[in-house]
């Protein structure tokens, strides 16, 4: 029996486990403690939902919860490591696409790179763009754009929140005090934001109501045209539908179900990737920069065209965004009809 740590998307924790024939054996009371899923005699129950274990019998072994049985009873997947005693939990494919098909935003509490918590419930009552970028992205370039729009936008009822997929604040520092930015820039180091919204690349732009529903789903957009003639994307299209959201409510779909083709639901492969990128990250944190690596490339290799995943792992593993690796990257990304998200004209 050894120490375990437990990765979700609230945190980490750690709790008793052992092995037996490959599988992970985890403490009833700890699992619970990480995921908010007890053991009752009725079945796993979190809050008033109970899945009923009764059909189950593998589920419990030796008086612990077998971590795999778990997770499918659950409908979550499971990345671990037993050699290294990590675990990380998340939401499946499926469920995933349940909860964007809702177009209700996912809720999230993550602090800005001034260490301020903020989640999006904190921007009720406002139309809301979410703006991902990154250091190791040109879009960097873009934030003093979005900050004039966002002194433009901002008195007619829109808040801009930008969100940095990187891991170190003082990265992300130096582009945001160039802009002077004003609006809230959060930083997403364990890819809450980015996997929450199955966000694959950056820049990325979501519109969300005062509601908090999503009616504009995920979508590449600039602020401005200074890299055009690179990625070959106009910005006014993008920013006239906004204004014209902003100031005339003028929606950019007609109806739940439009706005519900243009999304792009993970695949099984893509949320086990996330979470063995969240173990590479975790070890790495810890100075187990080998067995990080081991992770690193399992998260491409399940996700080799995700640049949240792939390209946002260069800068930790001491390779440059911006230089062959990333070029590599993008050759392979335009081999294959430079996937990203749902093409739009608007």
């Amino acid at each position: 029996m050894s120490p375990v740590t437990i990765i979700t998307d609230v945190g980490t924790f750690e709790t008793d486990a052992k092995s037996h024939n490959g599988q992970l054996l985890l403490d009833p009371a700890g699992l619970a403690r990480a995921t908010g899923w007890a053991l009752k005699p009725e079945g796993l129950c979190r809050g008033d939902v109970c899945v009923p274990t009764s059909m189950w019998p593998e589920l419990v072994v030796d008086g612990r919860i077998d971590a795999e049985v778990f997770t499918r009873l659950t409908d979550q997947v499971i990345a671990f490591d037993l050699a290294d005693n990590v675990a990380a939990f998340g939401p499946s494919a499926a469920r995933r696409s349940v909860e964007m098909a809702s177009l209700q935003a996912p809720d999230f509490e993550v602090d800005t790179i001034d260490g301020e918590t903020l989640s999006l419930a904190d921007f009720v009552g406002r139309k809301k763009l979410l703006v991902a970028f990154s250091s190791w992205c040109g879009c960097r370039y873009d934030l003093p754009s979005w900050e004039q729009l966002n002194q433009e936008l901002g008195p007619k009822g829109l808040s801009i929140i930008a969100v940095a997929v990187d891991e170190d604040a003082d990265a992300v520092r130096p582009w945001v005090d160039e802009a002077h930015a004003t609006y809230p820039v959060l930083l997403d180091r364990d890819h809450i934001i980015t996997e929450r919204y199955s966000m694959v690349n950056v820049p990325t732009v979501v519109w969300i109501d005062e509601d908090d529903q999503v009616v504009r789903p995920n979508d590449v957009a600039f602020s401005d045209d200074q890299f055009k003639e690179f990625h070959g994307i106009d910005s006014k299209p993008h920013l006239e539908a906004l204004r014209r959201w902003v100031l005339n409510d003028e929606l950019p779909f007609d109806d739940g179900d439009s706005v519900r083709e243009q999304q792009m639901p993970p695949t099984d492969d893509e949320q086990l990737a996330r979470l063995e990128f969240r173990i590479a990250v975790h070890l790495r944190r810890e100075g187990r920069h080998d067995a990080a690596e081991r992770h690193f490339e399992a998260a491409i290799a399940l996700a080799p065209l995700d640049f949240t995943i792939r390209r946002a792992s260069m800068p930790l593993r001491g390779l440059d965004p911006f230089g062959d690796p990333f070029f590599e990257l993008y050759e392979e990304w335009k081999a294959v009809g430079r996937p990203y998200y749902v093409p739009r004209d608007s």
